[in-house]
């Protein structure tokens, strides 16, 4: 079996999409790995494919990720699927002790630029629990059947079936983790009532909400407290995440992030109200984040939980960047140097295009006092309490209405900013 690194690195861009091979995913090879290849990496529990694919049993309906360290079933008792929606799309529930629905998630949705790669990114931002399949079909530009059809034969599953594997996972999230009614649980994971919570709680982990709630194990990293709920957001090793906070201290903006004694913490605006959240490493040099969020409105904890993910590049795959990126020899000392080094994303595009512009021709630090003038000067107030922060970033209308103090730049920069 060739390396992990190999495969993905040695066939294709890892920064860029795949070809699409229009697959069923009954029986069919994930991606570009070979069905033989995804069974080799069972066989040896290789934590590296967590993500990439999952092994359902076709003898317990059951499905897990490749590391799961049950005992391996026969080659023939398994099928390889791309996604956990495509596994339970096809009537297999998740494994309560390797729990896939949990891992990061590939890095092929998360570095490609075609309809598959921005429908499975606004998916887990929780688009089409907010304006359904048809509005979702619209910011991409397709018609819901052609992008259900796209989707389908990409990763196994239609829009539909990935929201409800989303809201699946965050309801568990909520249901372990917090003292919340089942009945506010239910619709802050976006299921349309109690009765679509239960079911769907039963047919993915075969267990009901409240089974899970009394099984409930206290797991490090992972906690309630009082609004506040932390959790640990996992990422393929290594990871430089002290490295990324260094990054993103050097530019916080004053009363909208904040960073000192290895945290990193900021303001996050999303589609039902403010909230925030904090960013630590994680214990015993692990490769991905503990993150604690305090949220107006829990119906936006998936979305908050996938932007954290993406500020962190927390699905990318640095062994298969490593790799490419080693056969220049004016980067491979570099990567060998520093093992797991991570490209900052971002929480928000317009914040992002915004900074950006205000950036050009001038110092971090000059950007960073630009910024945080504009923040202190048009961003709301923050509705939640924290000590240090005090506004979150403005909206387009915001910025659009702003003094010109506010944006002390050259006339045509400013006109770009509004």
């Amino acid at each position: 079996m060739r390396a992990v690194g190999a495969i993905r690195a040695g066939d294709h861009d890892v920064r860029f999409p795949l070809a699409s091979g229009g697959h069923r995913w009954d029986d069919a090879p994930v991606t570009n790995l070979p069905a033989d290849d995804c069974y080799a990496a069972v066989v040896r529990r290789d934590a590296r494919f967590d993500g990439w694919f999952v092994a359902a049993v076709t003898s317990t309906r059951i499905y897990c990720r490749p590391s799961c360290p049950a005992i391996t079933p026969r080659r023939e008792h398994l099928q390889f699927h791309p996604t956990a929606a495509a596994a339970q799309r096809n009537g297999f529930r998740a494994c309560k002790r390797c729990r896939p629905d949990v891992t990061p998630g590939s890095p092929e949705w998360a570095g490609r630029h075609d309809v598959v790669g921005r429908a499975m990114r606004l998916i887990a931002d929780g688009v089409v629990e907010r304006v359904g399949v048809t509005g979702l079909a619209g910011q991409l530009g397709y018609t819901p059947r052609h992008l259900n059809r796209v989707l389908t034969d990409a990763v196994g599953a239609g829009p539909l079936a990935l929201a409800r594997a989303h809201r699946a996972t965050t309801a568990r999230t909520l249901i372990e983790t917090t003292n919340l009614p089942f009945v506010e649980i239910a619709f802050a994971a976006g299921f349309g009532s109690t009765r679509q919570f239960n079911d769907t709680i039963r047919a993915v982990f075969a267990s009901s909400p409240t089974d899970l709630r009394t099984a409930r194990r206290a797991r490090p990293g992972e906690r309630s407290d009082g609004d506040r709920l932390t959790m640990r957001l996992p990422a393929r090793a290594p990871g430089d995440v002290a490295e990324t906070r260094q990054f993103l201290q050097w530019r916080a903006l004053g009363g909208a992030e904040t960073a000192d004694s290895g945290e990193y913490t900021r303001t996050l605006r999303l589609a039902h109200g403010h909230g925030w959240v904090a960013v630590r490493p994680e214990p015993a040099g692990g490769a991905g984040v503990v993150a604690t969020f305090a949220l107006e409105d829990w119906r936006d904890l998936s979305t908050a939980v996938q932007r954290v993910r993406r500020l962190f590049d927390l699905d990318a795959d640095p062994l298969a960047i490593a790799e490419r990126l080693a056969d220049d020899p004016v980067l491979a000392p570099l990567v060998a140097r520093h093992p797991g080094r991570r490209a900052p994303g971002s929480v928000d595009p317009f914040e992002t295009a915004v900074r950006t512009v205000i950036g050009q021709q001038v110092s971090v630090a000059g950007a960073r006092t630009v910024a945080s003038r504009l923040v202190a000067s048009a961003g709301e107030a923050l509705r939640l309490p924290h000590s240090v922060l005090t506004h979150v970033f403005p909206n387009p209308e915001a910025v659009a209405d702003a003094p010109d103090a506010a944006l002390a730049m050259p006339a045509a920069r400013r006109d770009t900013v509004r």
